[in-house]
């Protein structure tokens, strides 16, 4: 999912923030760098910034617009930190980062940073489908480029670990039919040990369904708890308690005698 997200960088000045956003987007698992019309072009200095990720600056691409570097592109987000004229569609860092990886699996996606001095015209903007601005502290909001880099990377890789977790704690319930089986169980247990009178079965199985419609239990809990009815209605536990009725009762009347 993260090999779908670009992250496009439009007339870079310096060097030094070439290589400093390769790591910035290494460190959170990306790998793909454009450069559009780079007015400064991966060095020395880019690759000692870059910290170890000289792959990143190795494999970079370079486009002469930003409309090349975003061709085949289906989620398309600008960097944006100042008021623009016209309104669009706004999304903070967070909501930047989910949507992102919730549109990845489809098509490759871009989070476009602008030039260090003005970041991205107003045409440049008008390419993209959202605009994103860092909520920095606004009596001193001037963002290095890296670390504007490094914030909207992050939130991806958060949005991203968020998803996989999910994943992975996928919950399975149980079937409407399952749960009907799993209530007739019970009713027929709870008949069976004198719970409910047949005569007089009250209100409880309906407190009982609605009990565990609230609760939810998922497939695995379900099976448990059928699990457990039927250990209740094992002959041999019948017989069992049986037994410990019949020496109880030999006790209580020992007891008796002995006063």
């Amino acid at each position: 999912m993260l090999d779908q997200v670009r992250i496009v960088l439009v007339g870079t000045t310096h060097s030094g923030n070439i290589g400093s956003a390769a790591r910035a987007m290494k460190t959170m698992g990306l790998k793909h760098l454009y450069l559009v019309d780079p007015q400064a072009m991966p060095d020395g200095k880019s690759v000692a910034l870059a910290a170890g990720a000289v792959d990143v600056l190795e494999n970079v691409t370079i486009c002469d617009s930003l409309q090349q570097a975003i061709a085949d592109c289906g989620l398309v987000v600008g960097t944006s930190a100042r008021n623009r004229t016209f309104s669009w569609p706004m999304l903070d860092p967070r909501e930047c980062g989910e949507k992102v990886i919730a549109e990845a699996p489809n098509y490759p996606v871009a989070i476009v940073f602008g030039r260090e001095a003005h970041g991205l015209s107003n045409d440049e903007l008008q390419q993209c489908h959202f605009h994103v601005c860092i909520p920095a502290n606004p009596d001193y909001s001037s963002l290095n480029l890296a670390a504007a880099v490094q914030t909207l990377c992050y939130e991806v890789r958060m949005a991203w670990l968020s998803h996989q977790q999910h994943e992975s704690e996928q919950t399975e319930y149980p079937l409407a039919e399952q749960l009907e089986g799993f209530y007739q169980h019970l009713e027929q247990t709870l008949r069976q040990t004198g719970f409910i009178i047949p005569q007089h079965p009250g209100a409880v199985m309906t407190k009982l369904r609605r009990l565990f419609n609230r609760a939810r239990p998922e497939v695995t809990e379900l099976n448990i708890l059928r699990g457990m009815l039927s250990s209740v209605q094992k002959p041999g536990r019948k017989k069992h308690a049986s037994h410990q009725e019949d020496a109880q009762q030999a006790s209580d009347v020992d007891n008796n005698d002995k006063e």
